[in-house]
């Protein structure tokens, strides 16, 4: 998925997101959960009721602040005890861009993906990130479309190239930082 690329109106949470999210039961102790994201090499897990509904995330930082730090026993502790919750969920036909707001709006790394009431996945920020090229040209993009004015140049202060004169409105031009008079001089006219 790294090397896809997508126009703006193709990039969905459903084409990011890992298919096939891994869970753990309410019930099961901490430590089951510890060996799952060993084993898998992922470092959260979709906690699941006795139904199979999602109801909430536990993560390697759950591990470490509310079992390690605590010095609570992992096979004593259960997932649903140490397990944030409620979980924050996202529809798979969501912009990805969506799915960044409220990350981080909501301070997270991790969003369920929902169908309706059935779980299909999960996103990550690293699932994100392997996207980034492809977000930043959406947003170029969107920005183009916003019809907003390019950025002003900031102006610099220092020792025209030309002349060797100091500025406070040093300029590039042709590789060079120049100042108002010799841009001037080559005829660069100031809007």
């Amino acid at each position: 998925m790294a090397s896809a690329t997508f126009r703006s109106e193709e990039l969905k949470v459903k084409h990011v997101m890992s298919k096939e999210p891994v869970t753990v039961s309410e019930d099961a102790p901490v430590l089951e959960a510890a060996k799952i994201m060993k084993e898998k090499g992922i470092g959260g897990l979709v906690v699941v009721s006795r139904l199979g509904k999602p109801v909430g995330i536990i993560t390697e930082r759950d591990l470490v602040v509310r079992v390690m730090a605590e010095n609570r026993n992992p096979g004593e502790v259960a997932v649903k005890d140490i397990m944030s919750s409620p979980i924050i969920t996202i529809d798979p036909e969501r912009d990805l861009l969506d799915a960044m707001e409220i990350m981080a709006r909501k301070n997270i790394r991790r969003l369920v993906v929902m169908d309706k009431d059935k779980l299909v996945g999960m996103i990550t920020e690293k699932d994100i990130l392997r996207v980034a090229p492809g977000i930043i040209e959406i947003l170029r993009s969107k920005i183009e479309t916003m019809g907003r004015e390019p950025v002003i140049k900031e102006k610099l202060a220092g020792y025209c190239d030309n002349c060797g004169e100091w500025s406070d409105s040093l300029e590039p031009v042709d590789d060079q930082l120049l100042c108002e008079e010799c841009r001037l001089e080559y005829g660069i006219i100031e809007e």
